[in-house]
């Protein structure tokens, strides 16, 4: 029985270089939250809608909380068009994991005003959940920023 060099051909190749990276937080600013620290949705709207008010596309946010339900970082995660926003639970963990969280909120806008949730937004939810479980870091809330008002989708029992 003839035994095959599986190794052989590697030997040729040329060596494959790897990167050394560290991971880090930057401070692009900061703003004073005077409520210190979020203990209802309206807390989380109050803080969120600081940033998704009057937007022309939907934007996504990550709010990272300390163990206090204090804020500690807020991340825009993604941008999207005028009517979606692609969000997946590595880019939403990812601020989370850096800024040492024991828990998140995110919330995203509506630009057409209407808070009512989408078919995507309650999936999007689902499964932030569950990558939350796996990581240690609890999804408190997911909010939905309108025209002056919000949809809070644990309130709505979706989550």
């Amino acid at each position: 029985m003839k035994q095959l060099n599986l190794f052989c051909e590697e030997s040729t190749r040329p060596a494959k270089r790897v990167n050394i990276v560290s991971l880090k937080l930057v401070k692009e600013s900061s703003l004073l939250y005077k409520e210190r620290s979020v203990r209802s949705p309206e807390d989380g709207y109050e803080l969120l809608k600081l940033f998704l008010a009057d937007k022309d596309r939907e934007h996504f946010i990550v709010a990272s909380l300390d163990t206090k339900n204090q804020p500690v970082s807020i991340n825009v995660c993604h941008i999207g068009s005028l009517n979606a926003s692609i969000v997946h639970p590595r880019e939403v963990m990812k601020s989370a994991i850096l800024s040492n969280a024991a828990s998140i909120i995110v919330g995203h806008n509506h630009p057409s005003g209407l808070v009512e949730p989408s078919r995507d937004d309650i999936e999007v939810t689902k499964r932030l959940v569950e990558a939350g479980k796996l990581m240690g870091i609890e999804l408190l809330d997911h909010i939905i920023v309108g025209d002056g008002c919000y949809t809070s989708l644990k309130e709505k029992g979706h989550m």
